[in-house]
């Protein structure tokens, strides 16, 4: 009888049930462990559910900002003294209800995909046996909530265990006042005052949400500029929309501690200055899933930080343990975590595999502007990892943008000299999630920027300004060569 591969793979986020798709297809035997549902955090507390807010955000903020300009008239029964109220309104609550239940119908289709491909799904918390069998097979064991266990064994183990919010000791969230980002959906009604604590791409997401949704919002960077990994120029648009809609960024101030007062919240920062608010969401970093469940007895190396070190195929140092997603640091994003995953199974059984590429890799701040980025980057360029030539175009100068009312925004362009090949790219708009695709593309594919001027354009379109720096990035080239 021969034999059929066992996979156990050890949490549901998109490293998992990507992987365990892969797995199944290719005639594997898949059980997926996970203690919370399928989608993990990406779909249960962080990606969906907040894109979902992000959604209503969103639409309040086209609508406040671009109605008077494109002409609509609203008719509002405001009186006349209060004529300067609000027009548009949001209800938090029915606003967060739906995000749960779209959260809730993601998990369940994920879960009948994996049970549709013949994967089985267990729910409880997973170890891994420190010792490797005589046939090279590892045992799992696994504790359900009722605090019963089952045995199992499988020839690869692929650890998907994903990441927890980091917490400061003296701000500790308490899912009333001080928050982290899995609890805004309980809220009810809108935060009064809020203040943000973290400035990365979590902490921007929310800040300017809930902006938009109505809430008077401080936002405190310790750094010089918000989004500090992000694109320089793409962070400056952003931190100038912010102050501009009447968010209060506090740069270079560090958050030491959380209390609550009453029905209020008082941070104290690093230099002694106290901040209130009616509401804290603390967007500090997060910390991976890696303590507690055998991994450095099983030989498998961590970093400092408790993330799993592996190498372009998602291989540990432990044989036959594979990872993938959050808990390994490699890039905090869920494309990247579903690649790791996939790529783990094609390697483990046999299949053609490309190692990860991170330089293709596209990415988005789901701000307002959304912030899309791919490849090579202006920090690259700058600090001499990559030679290559730039170009920036405004948005304000494309006419689908005027139309529309967008006044912030650019696309930015990075190909190599002499070639022409694209490396990389930013845009800063409205849906830059979708207009980054066509420079992923070249990127992925080594297009030229003559390959992407070439191209046909819809006009008006905000692509058309893709086309435009691609043509004049090889107007350059041709100058140059000249």
């Amino acid at each position: 009888m021969e034999h059929v591969t066992r996979i156990v793979i050890i949490g549901g986020g998109p490293g998992g049930y990507e992987a365990a798709l892969v797995a199944a297809q290719l005639g594997a035997e898949v059980t997926v462990v996970d203690c919370d549902g399928l989608g993990g955090a990406s779909v249960l507390t962080d990606c969906v559910p907040s894109k979902t807010l992000i959604a209503t955000a969103e639409v309040m903020t086209t609508f406040d900002s671009s109605y008077e300009e494109l002409g609509i008239i609203v008719a509002d029964d405001t009186p006349p003294l209060e004529q300067a109220a609000r027009v548009v309104g949001v209800d938090l609550g029915k606003v967060n209800r739906r995000v749960k239940r779209l959260a809730l119908a993601q998990s369940h289709d994920i879960t009948a995909s994996v049970t549709r491909a013949g994967g089985r799904v267990l729910r409880g918390r997973a170890r891994v046996e420190p010792q490797q069998s005589l046939d090279g097979s590892r045992r799992v064991i696994v504790r359900a909530a009722d605090g019963s266990e089952q045995t199992l064994v499988a020839d690869a183990v692929l650890l998907a265990t994903g990441a927890h919010p980091r917490e400061i000791p003296d701000a500790k969230p308490d899912g009333e006042r001080i928050l982290n980002w899995t609890q805004v959906y309980d809220l009810d009604e809108l935060p009064q005052e809020l203040i943000v604590v973290g400035s990365g791409v979590t902490g921007a997401e929310f800040a300017g949400a809930y902006q938009a949704l109505g809430s008077k919002v401080t936002l405190v960077s310790s750094r010089d500029r918000v989004l500090p990994g992000e694109d320089p120029d793409a962070a400056a648009v952003l931190e100038d929309v912010f102050r501009r809609r009447g968010m209060n960024v506090m740069s270079r101030s560090r958050a030491q501690a959380a209390k609550r007062v009453g029905d209020r919240v008082e941070v104290t920062l690093s230099d002694g200055r106290v901040i209130s608010g009616t509401h804290c969401l603390m967007a500090v970093g997060s910390i991976p899933n890696t303590a507690d469940i055998g991994l450095e007895e099983a030989g498998i190396k961590l970093a400092e930080s408790g993330h799993i070190l592996t190498d372009k195929v998602s291989r540990t140092s432990a044989p036959g343990i594979y990872a993938a997603g959050d808990c390994t640091g490699v890039l905090a994003l869920a494309s990247v975590a579903a690649m790791q995953g996939r790529i783990a199974m094609y390697h483990f059984l046999g299949d053609a595999v490309a190692p990860l590429n991170l330089k293709t890799v596209s990415a988005n701040v789901f701000t307002d502007p959304e912030i899309a980025t791919v490849g090579y980057s202006q920090a690259d360029v700058d600090g001499g990892k990559i030679d290559a030539r730039v170009v920036k175009l405004p948005l304000l100068r494309n006419p689908r943008a005027k139309m529309q009312g967008i006044r912030d925004g650019f696309v930015k362009i990075f190909c190599r000299p002499g070639t022409g090949i694209v490396v990389g790219g930013v845009v800063v708009a409205p849906r830059a999630s979708e207009l980054i695709h066509p420079i992923s593309l070249a990127v992925d594919n080594n297009l030229t920027v003559e390959q992407i001027a070439n191209a046909f354009t819809v006009y008006p379109s905000l692509s058309g300004s893709i086309a435009e720096v691609a043509r004049q990035l090889h107007t350059r080239k041709t100058q140059e060569e000249s």
